[in-house]
């Protein structure tokens, strides 16, 4: 069976030579030219590897022939690559920020709510209990905050539009999947462009106080994976026509039930545990994995994040 690697670098910094390509091309068992996908940026090697042959040690291989160069590498087959359902994670995914985060810094909270986000998302301790450690200590802020924290601070994640929209253009059905809430969400999956979106609900009294609880029950990381179960029996996909991508460890559940699961900038053991992982590029990475070219984008002609999300 025919696999590919697919190199990418930051579209911002592209590092991408004909001879950073010879150099992972040698790495590889009988592969064939380099085809750029875009020049400077990314580029697929097709390749059959033998029965022994390990796709995380070819990956290896590749990263080590590379000596350092900010690049990123995917390996997998080449068959199937073009995915038909994606599930994204949004905090430090989709979106550059942690929401819970910046609802703490409004009461004054921010470090110690942050540091407890920092270890869930390590999987140092267990999500559902950290999340209503901190929703608790939100309570009494006035609701109305979540406007002005859309459109403070929070900023799209660099290639999340230009994705979102190109997998719909090419007949992709994509869906936001959040340990977050659904007030964050909603305006998140509108201005990128999302088919739909999964979250936390948080409690508000009738004087529009979080009461410091959230909806019952959480949506963690079972309910990403039943989501993506969920949507792919709806669609009639296979597994290897899925896609997912996320950060932390309440992801990678649905990075290992996706055909091809993604840690983009990933706490290490994500990293570590995905398919493959996106240290250097940006989220248009993802198409490239899936073997666009720059010419099949559709591309994102839209404002910054922080304004997009205020509109």
């Amino acid at each position: 069976m025919t696999h590919v690697a697919t190199l990418v670098s930051d579209p911002r910094a592209p590092v991408l030579t004909d001879a950073l390509a010879q150099r992972a091309l040698l790495a590889l068992p009988r592969p064939r030219a380099p085809r750029w996908l875009d020049p400077g940026i990314a580029v697929d090697i097709a390749f059959t590897p033998g029965g022994q042959d390990n796709l995380k040690a070819l990956e290896a291989a590749v990263r080590a022939a590379l000596d350092g160069a900010p690049v990123d590498v995917i390996v997998q087959p080449e068959q199937g690559r073009r995915k038909m359902l994606l599930t994204a994670d949004m905090d430090s995914t989709m979106i550059g920020q942690e929401c819970i985060d910046e609802l703490a810094a409004e009461v004054g909270k921010r470090d110690h709510v942050a540091a407890i986000t920092e270890r869930a998302m390590r999987g140092e301790i267990e999500f559902e209990t950290a999340l209503r450690e901190r929703v608790a200590l939100l309570k009494g802020l006035h609701g109305s905050v979540i406007a002005k924290v859309i459109e403070n601070a929070i900023s799209v994640t660099p290639g999340a539009r230009t994705l979102i929209r190109t997998m719909r253009r090419h007949g992709a059905h994509t869906a936001l999947v959040s340990g977050g809430f659904t007030a964050f969400t909603s305006a998140v999956a509108r201005v990128i462009g999302f088919d739909a979106h999964y979250a936390n609900q948080l409690q508000i009294d009738a004087a529009g106080f979080f009461t410091g609880e959230v909806a019952d029950p959480v949506f963690g990381s079972d309910a990403k994976v039943t989501t993506l179960r969920c949507l792919r029996s709806e669609l009639g996909l296979q597994i290897a026509n899925t896609l997912a991508v996320g950060d932390g460890a309440n992801d990678l559940p649905m990075l290992r039930e996706a055909g091809l699961g993604v840690a983009f900038y990933g706490k290490p053991a994500v990293a570590a545990g995905a398919d493959a992982r996106i240290d250097h590029a940006d989220l248009t990475a993802l198409l490239y994995a899936q073997g666009f070219a720059r010419n099949d984008f559709v591309d994102d002609a839209s404002q910054s994040g922080a304004e997009e999300c205020a509109s």
